[in-house]
Parts: C-alpha cells; structure tokens; sequence
C-alpha cells in the first residue's frame, strides 16, 4: 500500500503541489546535479526561474524545503507548489515579424531592439489570443535566438524559460527555416543555372565556423535567385558566412519557420500571441 502522504509518481496531483521525478535505478550510481539544472532538465523551468522558485520556498525536495545551490540525486522527487505554476501561467511568449533595422536583444548602435514594436497598436488584429496586453509583459521578456539587424522575419520573444531552453539550449535541435535570396558573379543572371553543384552541396555539409564544424543542413533552391536553409543551430550570421564561403552575397534573409511554428501571414513590424494549442 502506498504511503498516504506520499502520492504515486504516476498519479496527477490535484491540491498543493506537482512532482517530477524519475524512477530509480538500482543498477546505475547514484549521481547528483544542482537543483536549478535538474529543474530544467525535468521541463520545469529554466533555471533562473528556479533559483527565483527556491528563494520564495515554492519547492521541496523529498519533502523537504529546497536551498539554492542543493546538490540533488537523479531520482530525487521534486515538488513545485501551486504559486510558482500559477505565475508560469501568466508568462508570455511573443512571435515578431522583424523588421529590418531593429536588432533583436538589447539597444546598439542606436538601433532599437525588436521588444520596442511590442505595443497594442502594433498587435495583429487576427491575433486570435484571448490574453489581454499589459505593460507587466514586457518585464523580463527576451528574445529565444537572434536575427541579424539587416534580416527580416520571425523572432520570439519569451518570459518562459522552458520555451527559451527549448529553442536555444545547449542540447536544442530545433528546426529554423529560411529563405535567403543571393547573388553570384554578374548581375541579372539566374543563380541555380550558374552555381556549381558541388557548392550547394558543401552548404548541406563540409563548412566550418569558428574552426568548428557545422551540423548538416537542408540547402535548396526555391527559385532560381533564392535558397531555403533549414538549420538545426545559430551561430552569429551564420547563412551569410556560409554563403560567403561558397562565393554567394545575401541580398535578402527571411525567417518563416521555428519548429512547427510558421510566420504565416503576420505582416511586418507586427506581433501577436504564441497561443496554447500551438507548440514549437
């Protein structure tokens, strides 16, 4: 018989507090992680949100209170109270359309970044959300990857750390899409009929940055002056440099897709609500 004040891993908890754990391993040494790291591991949160979480005493660990830093074993059993998923509810996550000369992180260079469009007058009107703009929405909310200030296309902004290790973490695959017109040689010529073969090839696979070798990538041509990468990582400027190394000049970069997430038809300079339903 189960412990009565203990609930089930299996079962959905209803009154004070979720749990996360994992089923232990006798065959495997016990290890430990810091909390925080764990946290985000289990899909939690990110770990500022739980250093934030264990200084408010909204987390337990094997019933007992969490302290910052507390190293934790794999299979410890983790418990987050009502309070901390109440404020994760009330988190945002934007999807811009960004407009060329706006950069996408903090002012430079007398460049405004992207949050700055982030107004109720510049809200999609078919933005479909039934969440209520609020000036708290913008604290704390940052961009989940970067877009070049001369690029165009779609940037997430986020206050949810989950959403931000899921785009942008160490271990994330997540797909983003491109379409990025280029130039080659002579003006007005058509690019697919002139760029050799084996070049689109070495863009697929075979280029380093930084002395480090890139991930495969999807390299096509969508018309005869304009390519769609698919990449699953985001080095600085990375399709331009890319390009480069090939003997192609971006004239244009677009972003259309993050995951499943399209830009669809959000117009330029514009914004709306990531809604519920979707997922990246």
């Amino acid at each position: 018989m189960p412990d009565k004040k203990t609930p089930p891993l299996n079962t959905p908890l209803t009154t004070a507090v979720r749990i996360r754990a994992a089923v232990p391993n006798p065959a495997v040494p016990a290890e430990t992680v810091r909390l925080n790291k764990r946290m985000a591991e289990l899909g939690l949160c990110s770990r500022r949100e739980a250093d934030d979480w264990i200084a408010r005493g909204w987390v337990r660990v094997n019933g007992a209170p969490a302290v910052m830093g507390q190293p934790v074993a794999y299979d410890a059993r983790i418990q987050i109270d009502r309070e901390a998923e109440q404020q994760q509810r009330q988190q945002v996550t934007i999807l811009i359309n960004k407009p060329v000369g706006y950069v996408s992180g903090q002012a430079e260079d007398g460049h405004e970044p992207a949050v700055a469009l982030v107004q109720p007058q510049n809200r999609w009107s078919e933005c479909n959300s039934r969440m209520r703009w609020g000036f708290e929405q913008l604290r704390g909310l940052a961009p989940a990857g970067r877009l070049d200030i001369d690029s165009i296309g779609l940037l997430v902004l986020t206050q949810d750390g989950r959403v931000a290790r899921q785009l942008i973490g160490e271990d994330s695959e997540m797909e983003k899409e491109y379409l990025v017109r280029v130039s080659y040689g002579a003006e007005n010529i058509n690019v697919e009929s002139v760029f050799p073969p084996d070049q689109l090839a070495l863009l697929c696979h075979g280029l380093s940055l930084d002395g480090k070798a890139l991930r495969s990538a999807q390299v096509s041509w969508q018309n005869p002056e304009q390519l769609r990468f698919v990449l699953r990582e985001g080095k600085k400027r990375q399709i331009r440099r890319m390009c480069e190394q090939v003997g192609l000049f971006v004239t244009g970069l677009k972003r259309v897709r993050i995951g499943r997430v399209n830009l669809g038809h959000l117009p330029v300079g514009q914004w709306r609500y990531l809604a519920p339903h979707e997922g990246f």
